[in-house]
């Protein structure tokens, strides 16, 4: 028995089935094949077949691995058969190919089929099946294109599959393969995985989900190896029996019936009949629709309702389209993150009926809203709202919620632990939760709306992006295609996985459920799933008028999914679909591990694989060499702007020397991100060498630069995971620096962000200074960890240590940190983070040099000035070059200014940098920095004669050449 059976086997509940029966030219076989043999079992020679398919797949040669396939002389105990049902690992891949890593040599090998899951193992002879067919080994190889689809079994065993096969039927079955050795004894049996043949025979592009006209609703459902679908249909969201009970017809694996327009407003439920192979038994699912656009408050029901109709719809919503702040190009864009509940629900300014959900943000003067009008004034075009579909993790109905005691919490020490502990005891009771939870992806979530019933969620969401879009803000979805919340026939959170069992979700070659996302991989390589997450892409724009999408963890996504998305998308018009699919921008986690890994499960959406495609990729090399190690490394280790070399803290980062290296190191990939990441663009690094983005090597020798354009890099320095900005440098920083110092480092960290090519990223707080008492992932921490203050008056530092599940290995190093009341900073150090952030947006979009539209344009005006063997450590000079009208050479894109030098001095020291080749021009300091209220970057100077710039320590300097000097 494996290793990873005896660690899985307690996941799977018991099926050995209480009667089994052996059918043998039983009636019951007429219901597989339209030519069933008169007697005897269902055996077909599969010789002919053989012959048949040699041109199609044969190579000529035995192609499979024999490192771990079994051969038939090999001995298996009958316990280990019988075990063997609870794996899948062959592959049912085409009609007519199974893949299995096993080696027949003059033995033989056999499908089986049992309509009622009655398979079992019995003194090593298979018993309980209705079907048994022969199956023939082909000597070659698989097919090409099955390899493509599956890479991770390009070496297993084809087995055709008779021709006479009555596959449709057969897939409705509990299915298994046996081989046998030249005796007739079985030694070997597994289920399968048909994803390959449901994709082969049952791909499908029709209606799905509730489909209305004038005189009726139509229902379709996608369920090719269901025995029977009903549809119950109840007039209430909870409670009550129905009040008709519909059976689905099927044709071509799509189950589908007609109903009256007076449905419209009630509620339904699917009863799906199939084989679950997570019990190995036929089970009796109840289910929502896959397509939901409205479910009840219990998430059990969908509710009928047709999103179209003029009721639904906000008064001006077709104008939208016309009225949204204009996109000229995907460089223009700056993305702020924020969570719906996250915004409102501290908010006194809001009506408390309005606070945590989609409402407050159409009101017109709440503290919230005036703050996001301050950040769209300065120039945030995209607010990234985290997840906002119907997720799990908090009940939608708000009279289940628990509350904590805020005024005791409020009493209590800054380090102390009580607060975590009585966060915890109402933790998934209370109403937060981030979302990464996906039940159903095509519906907003309840929680979120006044009334979860009804399709108030729906009228309630568009009013939501009006009003953002109305106040100059688009709105970006973060949408989790990546995995699913629930499986199994059981968990009311699964839906999916009850409609197809074994197809939705992605399976190791053991058969068990992939979880490297966190739990319940899906497989956009499947059709179906891509088509899935298409549609709902479409919906969401079309039905919704949203302007982006943010993937969770995209590389475990498949490349054709996304690009098959963005085209989508492109084809959308405002003349037809009322959007312009043109103008919005998709990006998200290119992250490569897990199973997809290095292309494992086909070329996925990984940074390197996006190269060329235009979507954008988060650039976590930037944030990490700004901020230092990583969120898997070290807490203690330093970078850029925290202390690096230049004021170490208690942590070994090594001898001067190495610190300065790592310095350096930093200061390159820094410096390539500036670039926008760009794959090719050429630069000198520390060492005085001339080197494109991509020679420029991570701590683990890959390429830093992975993008062909500006738009394929989004640019950070905090986000939702981890620690906030402000935390993290906390946690960083020597602990004797004031907070004065701390504040600074905040400022400097988004700077260098906010004046980058490519697309910047701010997480909602990196301008209030924002804290989670050092909470390192408050996905489940409650309102009392997440707080926000538009009011500019707290930051939520020191709180109490954050929550034990996450961070109680890091305690001893916040305790000390939270129970200092000097690292606390005051409503005068949040007001000037928040003017210093919205400064350096306006100081970004006073020039479109900062925004560079291509590759070449960023090549030719982009230089970096600090580099090569006699660099100063912890300094970048960044210059932007424009051209002038009539004059040959770089085109003119900046009536305004015609030259642009950023300085970043990270040090704790002033410093003076002479650059000869920036002497005799007309710099001046950025006149937006001139009317700050930073006295200390006003201290920023350069000298004409010598080409030196003075900036102060921790301080970053815009210089710009005007114009009307020429």
């Amino acid at each position: 028995m494996s290793l990873l059976f005896s660690s899985s086997l307690h996941l799977l509940p018991s099926s050995t089935p209480a009667t089994s029966i052996c059918y043998q030219a039983h009636p019951r076989i007429a219901a597989f094949s339209s030519s069933p043999p008169a007697g005897g079992f269902f055996s077909v020679s599969a010789t002919s077949l053989s012959h048949f398919l040699d041109d199609n797949f044969r190579s000529g040669s035995l192609y499979c691995s024999s490192s771990s396939s079994m051969s038939l002389e090999e001995s298996t105990s009958t316990s280990q058969l019988e075990d063997s049902l609870l794996y899948s690992r062959a592959f049912w891949v085409s009609r007519y190919v199974i893949a299995w890593n096993v080696e027949v040599g003059s033995g033989s090998c056999y499908l089986f089929a049992s309509k009622m899951a009655t398979l079992r193992i019995e003194d090593g002879v298979v018993e309980g099946y209705d079907v048994k067919l022969k199956l023939e080994k082909d000597r070659g190889r698989l097919p090409e294109n099955v390899i493509k689809k599956f890479p991770h079994i390009q070496n297993y065993c084809p087995f055709t599959v008779p021709l006479a096969s009555d596959v449709e039927a057969l897939l409705k079955c509990q299915l298994a393969v046996a081989t046998f050795n030249s005796y007739g004894e079985c030694n070997n049996i597994t289920c399968l995985q048909l994803p390959g043949v449901l994709d082969d025979l049952f791909s499908y592009e029709g209606p799905l989900g509730a489909v209305y006209s004038k005189e009726a609703v139509s229902l379709y459902l996608w369920a090719p190896t269901a025995q029977a679908v009903r549809a119950q249909i109840f007039r209430d969201p909870v409670g009550g029996t129905p009040f008709e009970v519909i059976q689905l017809e099927e044709l071509d694996g799509v189950w589908r019936t007609k109903g009256p327009k007076s449905w419209e407003g009630c509620y339904y439920e699917y009863e799906v009949t199939v084989y679950h192979p997570s019990t190995l038994q036929i089970e009796k699912c109840f289910t929502t629709d896959p397509y939901s656009r409205g479910i009840s408050s219990d998430g059990r029901r969908t509710l009928f309702v047709d999103i179209g109709s003029n009721d639904l719809i906000p008064k001006g919503w077709d104008k939208l389209a016309d009225e949204k702040h204009p996109v000229d190009s995907f460089s223009d864009i700056s993305i702020y993150e924020l969570h719906v509940r996250d915004f409102s629900i501290s908010d006194q300014s809001v009506h408390p009926d309005l606070r945590g959900g989609f409402m407050a943000f159409t009101l017109q003067d709440s503290a919230g809203i005036n703050h996001l009008k301050k950040l769209s004034n300065a120039g945030i075009s995209h607010v990234h709202l985290l997840p906002t579909f119907q997720f799990g993790g908090v009940d939608d109905d708000k009279t289940k919620w628990k509350f904590f005691d805020t005024e005791l919490l409020e009493d209590l020490p800054p380090d102390s632990a009580e607060q975590e502990s009585l966060i915890a005891d109402i933790l998934n009771s209370d109403g937060y939760n981030w979302g990464y939870n996906p039940i159903l992806w095509g519906v907003p979530k309840g929680s979120y709306a006044s009334d979860p019933n009804g399709p108030c969620r729906v009228i309630e969401f568009r009013k939501m992006v009006q009003a953002l879009n109305q106040i100059g803000l688009r709105v970006v979805l973060d949408v989790v295609y990546n995995h699913l919340h629930g499986h199994g026939p059981f968990d009311p959170n699964s839906v999916l996985d009850k409609i197809v069992p074994g197809y939705y979700l992605r399976r190791n070659a053991d058969g068990f459920i992939e979880n490297s996302t966190c739990v319940n991989n899906t497989a956009s390589e499947h059709f179906m799933v891509e088509r899935m997450i298409v549609d709902d892409i479409l919906h969401w724009v079309v039905d919704y008028k949203v302007d982006g999408f943010r993937f969770d963890l995209m590389g475990h996504l498949m490349k054709s999914t996304m690009l098959k998305a963005k085209d989508a998308l492109q084809g959308l018009t405002k003349e037809k679909n009322g959007v312009d699919g043109s103008s919005i921008y998709i990006y998200g986690e290119g992250w490569d591990f897990g199973e997809v890994a290095k292309n494992g499960r086909g070329v996925n959406a990984s940074q390197f694989n996006l190269f060329g495609t235009g979507i954008g990729s988060f650039n976590d090399r930037v944030r990490d060499a700004i901020l230092g190690g990583s969120p898997f490394g070290h807490p203690l280790q330093q970078g850029f702007v925290t202390g690096l070399l230049l004021e170490p803290n208690d942590h070994d980062h090594g001898t001067d020397k190495v610190a300065e290296s790592m310095l350096a190191v930093s200061k390159d990939h820094i410096e390539v991100a500036m670039a926008a990441n760009l794959r090719d663009y050429v630069l000198t690094n520390f060492e005085g060498q001339e080197v494109k983005g991509l020679e420029v090597l991570t701590h683990d020798g890959s390429p830093v630069a992975y993008a062909s354009c500006p738009s394929e890099t989004v640019n950070y320095v905090s986000a939702h995971d981890n620690e906030t900005l402000f935390d993290i440098v906390s946690l960083k920083t020597p602990r004797n620096i004031a907070v004065d110092d701390r504040c600074r480092i905040n400022h400097l960290a988004t700077s260098i962000i906010a004046l980058s090519q490519g697309i910047p990223f701010f997480h909602c707080g990196d301008e209030l200074l924002r804290s989670k008492s050092m909470d390192r992932d408050s996905y489940n921490s409650g309102d009392w960890f997440n707080r926000l203050d538009f009011t500019y008056t707290t930051n939520n530092w020191g709180v109490g240590l954050p929550p034990k599940e996450k961070n109680e290995y890091n305690w001893p190093l916040i305790k000390p940190r939270l129970a200092d009341p000097s690292f606390k900073p005051s409503k005068t150090h949040i007001l000037a983070a928040v003017e210093n952030c919205t400064n350096l947006l306006q100081i970004r979009y006073s020039s479109p040099l900062f925004r560079l539209k291509t590759s070449n344009a960023i090549q030719r005006r982009v230089r970096f000035h600090n580099s090569g063997a006699s660099l100063i450590p912890g300094l970048i000079v960044m210059s932007i070059e424009d051209g002038h009208e009539g004059i040959p050479g770089l085109s003119q894109l900046d009536s305004i200014y015609s030259y642009i030098v950023v300085v970043v001095n990270a040090r704790p020291t002033e410093i003076s940098f002479p650059c000869p080749a920036l002497r005799a021009r007309t710099l001046q300091l950025h006149p937006i920095q001139l009317m700050s209220t930073d006295p200390i970057v006003k201290n920023s100077t350069y000298e004409p004669s010598t080409g030196c710039f003075m900036v102060p320590p921790r301080t970053t300097a815009v210089f710009v050449e005007p114009r009307i000097y020429e």
